[in-house]
């Protein structure tokens, strides 16, 4: 009995095909593991400002994109008018003070506020407005005040992006 050998060529087979097959091989496996993200029910879920020391790191000053932020040390009587953008794709991503962000949640990003820091945002087009807890560094695009969570732009009735202020409750 002959033995007939094959090679890779012949059956249709690169190199460079074996290695992203193999590639492949090895990532699916992460696109199947559980999730440690939970969806909103109550009021567990919303980010609280006690017990969050003002000298961590996530409050010290920082470096992105080459420009240095230093934080506030204090929230009280900070006010400003800006322009709000939301993002909720991040799901389960950590936030600067380390939990997990959920876009459920009332929740916020600003560049300089202290973490975390309780703010009113108002939507200036309609005047509704919400309590968020800013638990989170951004927005770095030049033009934007505060990013919020999916839930806090909802409650605002903002879809894209919307002019509004913001003021401290702390």
């Amino acid at each position: 009995m002959k033995i007939r050998t094959i090679t890779m060529r012949q059956i249709g087979m690169t190199a460079s095909k074996i290695g992203w097959f193999l590639l492949g091989a090895m990532l699916l496996p992460g696109c199947a593991t559980q999730s440690d993200y939970r969806p909103f029910k109550s009021e567990k879920n919303i980010a609280t400002t006690e017990r969050h020391p003002r000298k961590q790191s996530y409050n010290q000053p920082y470096r992105v994109k080459g420009k240095t932020y230093y934080p506030l040390k204090s929230a009280r009587g900070y006010k400003a008018k800006g322009v709000a953008s939301w993002y909720g794709w991040e799901s389960g991503h950590r936030t600067a003070m380390g939990s997990r962000f959920n876009p459920n949640a009332l929740t916020a990003a600003h560049r300089t506020l202290p973490l975390p820091s309780r703010v009113r945002v108002t939507n200036l087009t309609n005047k509704r407005s919400v309590e968020v807890i800013v638990n989170d560094r951004g927005p770095f695009i030049t033009s934007r005040l505060i990013d919020l969570s999916h839930a806090a732009a909802k409650a605002l009735g903002i879809k894209g992006t919307a002019r509004v202020e913001v003021m401290a409750l702390d």
